[in-house]
C-alpha cells in the first residue's frame, strides 16, 4: 500500500523540487522557510572528505568554538580528585566526582554530553573505554578534555566549543545551531566549523579535500552546498 505523504512533506517537496546545489546562505534561507514542527530543530552539516580514515596520518579531528554555540544545553561531567573536584563544582559542571561516578558509569549511566578528566584520572577512565568509546564520550588531550584547567575547559564547552572528527566512511557530521537562530548566526557558525576542518587537513591528504557538503535540519530536507562558494 502506498504511504500517503503529509501536507508538510508535500510543501517541502514543492520548495526543493527544482533545487540541485545552493550557496550556504541560500541553503540556510530555504531550510528556515520549510514548514515548522513543534520543536526547535537542530541544523546539521555533513561533509565528505577526501582522506583515507584507515591511515593514521590521514585522521581529521579537532575542536572549534562556534561563535553562537549549538543552542543545546551541554551536560558536562568532570572526573577529578581533591582540590580539582572543588574547582569542578565552582566551574559550572553539571556532575563531578571520582570513584563513585566511575562506578555509576560502569553500571550504565551516561547521562552527560561531555566528560572532562584530569590526567591523574585517566588510568581509571581508560577502563571505561567500552562504554565511553562507542558513544564518543572518551576524553582526549587533543579535544582539550584531559586537562588540569577544569574551569577553562568547562566554560569553553558550555559556551559552544565542539569536537569534530571523521568516521570510517569519510564523513564528518556536526550540529551547527538551531533553526530558531538567525540566518547570520547559522552562517557564521558553519563558516567557523568549515574553516577549522580545512585547517585540520592532514599533510598526507592529496586531491580534493572537501568532496561534498550537505545541510539539513532534524525533520527537514538535506540540501547540497556549493563548497567552492564558501
Amino acid at each position: 500500500m502506498k504511504t500517503k505523504m503529509s501536507k508538510r512533506f508535500k510543501d517541502i517537496e514543492n520548495l526543493t523540487k527544482d533545487i540541485t546545489i545552493l550557496t550556504l546562505e541560500e541553503a540556510v534561507d530555504l531550510l528556515k522557510k520549510c514548514p515548522p514542527v513543534k520543536f526547535d530543530e537542530t541544523m546539521e552539516i555533513s561533509m565528505r572528505l577526501g582522506v583515507d580514515p584507515k591511515k593514521a596520518d590521514q585522521q581529521v579531528r579537532g575542536t572549534v568554538a562556534l561563535p553562537h554555540g549549538t543552542g543545546k544545553k551541554i551536560k558536562v561531567l568532570v572526573l577529578a580528585k581533591s582540590d580539582k573536584e572543588k574547582e569542578a563544582k565552582e566551574s559550572g559542571a553539571d556532575y563531578f566526582g571520582n570513584d563513585e561516578i566511575i562506578e555509576k558509569i560502569k553500571g550504565g549511566w551516561t547521562d552527560f554530553d561531555v566528560m572532562i578528566a584530569t590526567p591523574d584520572m585517566m588510568r581509571e577512565v581508560g577502563k571505561l573505554g567500552k562504554i565511553l568509546g562507542p558513544r564518543g564520550l572518551m576524553p582526549t588531550p587533543k579535544a582539550g578534555t584531559v586537562t588540569t584547567d577544569i574551569t577553562k575547559a568547562t566554560k569553553e564547552i558550555k559556551a559552544g566549543k565542539i569536537e569534530f572528527k571523521i568516521d570510517k566512511n569519510c564523513l564528518l557530521n556536526n550540529s551547527v545551531g538551531k533553526i530558531s537562530f538567525s540566518k547570520e548566526m547559522l552562517v557564521e557558525n558553519i563558516k567557523k566549523l568549515v574553516e577549522a576542518v580545512i585547517k585540520a587537513k592532514p599533510s598526507a591528504a592529496k586531491g580534493v579535500y572537501i568532496k561534498s557538503m550537505h545541510l539539513a535540519t532534524t525533520m527537514g530536507p538535506g540540501l547540497k552546498i556549493d563548497v567552492q562558494a564558501i
